[in-house]
């Protein structure tokens, strides 16, 4: 049998390991989950004849080594940090290894030597990114074949809750790691390019530079910029291109909420609180408002933020709870972001039965025969339920479809690579469309920019 260890059993893993365990008989294959959790090792399995569950710990070297060793093909579902270790080993023991994360400097120095030895080395085949590079350079290759010049690329995706399980007033629920979400933006400038000139967002400005987009059938979205669009200039061939910008996918109003976080300070990872897992919710606000002998903590959020009596606003922070006097952060040493985060996740936990929903749309503007053309493309995704999400399986599937390929020959090209060649992309997408995962194509009036004025 062909042997795939998984290592890391977390949220992103149930759709993943189901495929391989429905294919397993048939493509002869006997799947491995290493997880530090027993538990989460065995979660997934059921008894299944064809996969086992066991405590893996990536930081034990010789537990780690082992488990490659006996392996064709690892995935790694770790956090992006921890996979070079892994990386490492493939390496030394000739295996393939395919993961859903950015390309690390690290992971890309090992290029080479993953090339010299034939192996393939597939990232970034997750949803974002994955399913956007290969959706997306499935559109611009069909342009550049008919002789199109790129103009403008747009793409945005955004991890939300779905309308039957949207039943709160932020209309947001957490589908993904929440501390992801709570230092969403951090760490420098959103920057990208419209109508040839640069353009930059700082991250106390991030959240109130919005853009509204239109999803057939699911209504309206704000979009807010991600941090660097630009890297993708060479990654998708669009060195000249005139506009590139990526962005997240929030619903209307959730943008303008949340800077209230950014505002106030509660959101910086910078420094811990003393004491903090003794604060109460209500102590946590205080603590980034001015001091007063005389006004409720209730009065002094609404001076600093300027939240009218009847705004909107004042509701969605008090339907999180965070002026209880009793309930306590809990967490020793905590900073800002990591005591908003466990306020929030009180509330913005996916119940057993709540479905979530993926967003991803994509604008493609191009020039052919001296007329200008533009192609919306969308693809929207309602989860099962807790466990298996719209999110577990635009990140598994992708990382499960991609291992079979790889194992089977399909997928050939060895080294450090994303899923931007056609070898990869168009068996991919067309498996994904096969699981509904679908994109939907539009032809549109080209809604460019004006590049008579400076915008």
């Amino acid at each position: 049998m062909r042997n795939i260890l998984i290592i890391g059993a977390g949220r992103s893993a149930a759709s993943l390991i189901r495929y391989l365990l429905d294919k397993s008989e048939k493509e002869d294959l006997f799947i491995t989950i290493g997880d530090i959790s027993i538990q989460s090792a065995q979660k997934f399995i059921s008894g299944h004849n064809n996969a086992r569950g066991i405590m893996l710990d990536v930081f034990n070297d010789v537990q780690r080594k082992e488990a490659v060793q006996n392996s064709d093909l690892v995935i790694s579902m770790l956090p992006a940090r921890y996979h070079i270790e892994v990386a490492r080993d493939c390496i030394e023991f000739g295996k393939h290894m395919v993961t859903a994360s950015y390309v690390s400097k690290e992971m890309q120095a090992l290029n080479h030597k993953a090339e010299a030895k034939g192996l393939v080395f597939m990232n970034e085949i997750g949803l974002d990114p994955g399913v956007d590079h290969m959706s997306a350079m499935q559109v611009i290759d069909r342009i550049r074949a008919k002789g199109g010049k790129m103009l403008l690329f747009e793409s945005f995706c955004g991890g939300l809750i779905a309308p039957e399980s949207d039943n709160n007033l932020w209309n947001y629920k957490f589908t993904w790691n929440p501390r992801n979400v709570v230092l969403a933006g951090q760490g420098g400038a959103a920057e990208f390019v419209q109508e040839g000139r640069y353009k930059y967002i700082p991250y106390h400005r991030l959240f109130r530079r919005t853009e509204f987009i239109n999803i057939e059938g699911y209504g309206k979205f704000e979009v807010l910029a991600n941090r660097n669009s630009l890297q993708y200039q060479s990654v998708y061939g669009l060195d000249n291109i005139l506009t590139l910008y990526r962005g997240t996918i929030r619903r209307v109003g959730f943008s303008k909420a949340w800077n209230m976080f950014v505002q106030l300070g509660m959101t910086d990872d910078t420094y811990t609180i003393p004491d903090s897992e003794n604060l109460t919710y209500r102590e946590f606000v205080n603590l980034f408002l001015a001091y007063s002998p005389t006004d409720t903590i209730e009065l002094k959020l609404r001076y600093a933020l300027k939240i009218d009596q009847d705004d909107l606003m004042w509701e969605k922070l008090e339907e999180l709870d965070i002026f209880n006097k009793e309930k306590t952060i809990g967490i020793e040493n905590a900073t800002p972001a990591m005591a908003l985060q466990k306020i929030l996740e009180e509330k913005w936990t996916l119940a057993p039965e709540d479905k979530d929903m993926i967003v991803m749309y994509h604008k493609f503007g191009y020039e052919l025969d001296g007329k200008k053309h533009q192609i919306d493309s969308h693809m929207a995704l309602i989860g099962e339920d807790q466990t298996h999400t719209a999110m577990a399986k635009t990140v598994g599937l992708p990382v499960a479809i991609a291992a079979v390929k790889i194992l089977n020959g399909e997928i050939t090209t060895p080294g450090v690579q994303r899923p931007i060649a056609k070898e990869v992309y168009e068996p991919i997408l067309k498996e994904l469309e096969e699981n509904g995962v679908i994109f939907r194509e539009e032809e549109v009036k080209y809604l460019g920019y004006n590049p008579e004025n400076l915008h």
